[in-house]
């Protein structure tokens, strides 16, 4: 068991859990910050501290004291989340936390096309200007949300055009984070993170026809048809321009990145969309018929 001791956020999440059971395997002394401590995953070497959310500085502090490497995942979707997000960074700074790897995202930038990308842009400076050490990982949409673009009735909706993306799983960036998280030598970098190859959303529909064996289809709207076709779901505006612009990202080029850098990272290469849905066929459960 190592001495040092990381922090990982998220740890009851679908990403951050399994980056702590990866530190776990590694035999890393690590602290899980939690919301509700209740769901934290069971792991030797792991102790669960709560804190109520990212915007709870005092909270946050506390629960960091002590640990030297911090993985923060981003939060979850808000108006205010790059205020909880600068927070959550102050508070690791004041507790002494000496490095940072922060979740990100691909081709974040002040003027991304999908909106939530620039709050990720915004949180990779403010940790820069803290003068702290860190790494920023920015991955693809995930593999594992494809078939979930899908809806029951066998038609994924959205204005990606013939735009091209190359999404990774969660189960390969939770390799490669925590591969950054164990090896200081990444310190100062930014990686994209992405699976192997690239793919429309024309061609994730087939995939999954071929392996639902049922017709599915990609129908392309228009960014105003998209705003309508989303806004019976009661989620506030700027939430559902996120939707609809991570679509319209796609459509502009700006996921239509390919790295290498799972398998710098790794030694294995990413998942492609086939193997992955072969994997996992609870992902497509929602898509088959009786």
């Amino acid at each position: 068991m190592t001495t040092e001791l990381f922090g990982v956020t998220g740890a009851t999440g679908e990403l951050g859990g399994r980056v702590a059971t990866r530190l776990a395997e590694r035999g890393v002394a690590q602290r899980l910050v939690v919301r509700d401590p209740s769901r934290a995953p069971e792991l030797p070497g792991a102790e669960v501290v709560r804190a109520s959310s990212y915007g709870d500085g005092e909270e946050m502090r506390r629960a960091l004291e002590g640990v030297r490497t911090l993985f923060l995942v981003s939060g979850e979707e808000a108006r205010d989340r790059v205020k909880q997000h600068f927070t959550a960074v102050d508070a690791a700074v004041a507790a002494g936390v000496e490095r940072i790897v922060y979740l990100s995202f691909l081709s974040a930038a002040p003027d991304a096309t999908f909106t939530l990308a620039r709050d990720h842009y915004r949180t990779e400076e403010h940790v820069r200007s803290t003068g702290s050490r860190h790494t920023f990982l920015r991955p693809s949409m995930y593999l594992d949300c494809i078939p979930f673009f899908c809806s029951p009735d066998g038609v994924i909706r959205g204005p990606a055009g013939d735009g091209r993306l190359a999404p990774v799983s969660r189960d390969d960036l939770a390799d490669g984070a925590a591969a950054v998280l164990t090896e200081e030598r990444h310190d100062g970098k930014t990686y994209d993170v992405t699976g192997p190859q690239q793919i429309t959303l024309y061609a994730a529909a087939e995939q999954l026809s071929l392996i639902t064996n049922r017709p599915i289809s990609y129908h392309e709207e228009t960014l105003e048809e998209a705003r309508a076709s989303r806004a019976p779901s009661g989620a506030p505006d700027w939430e559902i321009e996120g939707w609809v612009t991570s679509y319209a990202a796609i459509a502009a080029g700006e996921l239509d990145v390919v790295s290498d850098t799972v398998a710098r990272l790794t030694g294995h290469e990413p998942q492609t969309l086939p193997e992955f849905l072969r994997q996992h066929p609870e992902s497509y459960r929602h898509l088959l018929t009786d």
